[in-house]
């Protein structure tokens, strides 16, 4: 398959939502689902992490890994033996079906039963097929977008991937068109009949947050704490 330049989503465009399937309509609170492209984007951008799910010998797997947005795409790398990077390469054209799955815990809910504990959250599905990006300038994009999507800026606070490393590397890449959101907010949704009952009942903030660097031991002391750092 032909390697084309990242899409991005501009003016009008980003402000068109994702078009609903039959795979990102959800079977349950139907009311929580979000087909918003800011809000896709927003939450995809507050994270690093994904899961990524792909059937292997006929057998469901999901692998945690890293990922980085650019417009309308999102790639993940990894090892050109790591098992979806591998299958990607071998699959038949298009590429390889996949799932691929972020999710913020923003409070765990406690209602009165046990019934109606929840969670708040903020997610995203993300269904398609991903393919091996080869273009060197657009692996070179992809790599740059993965680092920055964990620590913004660090791209050009690193020395990049030399031929070896770059040979040992795999991408691919999976475009942001069947997509949704799904968002959870509030407090508990108690049964009337429970309301009297003398359990305490709310929600509990859970917080991502940064610590203070942490300098190697090797590091030159005379090299300090970067800005981008500091701003985290």
């Amino acid at each position: 398959m032909q390697d084309t330049a990242p899409p991005t989503a501009t003016g009008p465009e980003s402000a068109t939502p994702y078009t609903p399937t039959a795979r990102t309509v959800p079977t349950r609170a139907k009311e929580r689902a979000s087909y918003d492209r800011e809000l896709v984007h927003s939450i995809l951008d507050a994270a690093c992490l994904c899961h990524l799910g792909f059937v292997r010998d006929a057998a469901p797997v999901v692998l945690p890994t890293l990922y980085g947005r650019v417009g309308e795409r999102l790639y993940v790398h990894g090892s050109t033996g790591s098992r979806p990077l591998r299958n990607a390469r071998a699959a038949a054209d298009p590429g390889l079906p996949v799932c691929l799955t972020v999710t913020h815990v923003d409070a765990l809910v406690l209602a009165r039963s046990a019934f109606h504990h929840s969670i708040n959250y903020r997610s995203v599905v993300v269904h398609g097929t991903a393919t091996t990006v080869t273009d060197p300038e657009e692996r070179r994009i992809a790599l740059d977008a993965i680092v920055d999507q964990a620590v913004p800026g660090r791209s050009r606070d690193a020395r990049p991937a030399n031929t070896k490393e770059l040979a040992a590397t795999a991408v691919i890449r999976l475009d942001l068109d069947e997509v949704s959101a799904k968002v959870r907010t509030g407090g508990p949704n108690d049964e009337p009949e429970d309301l009297t009952l003398p359990h305490w009942t709310g929600i509990v903030p859970l917080t991502r947050g940064y610590g203070s660097p942490v300098p190697a031991e090797d590091l030159d002391p005379a090299v300090g704490v970067p800005e981008y750092l500091r701003a985290l």
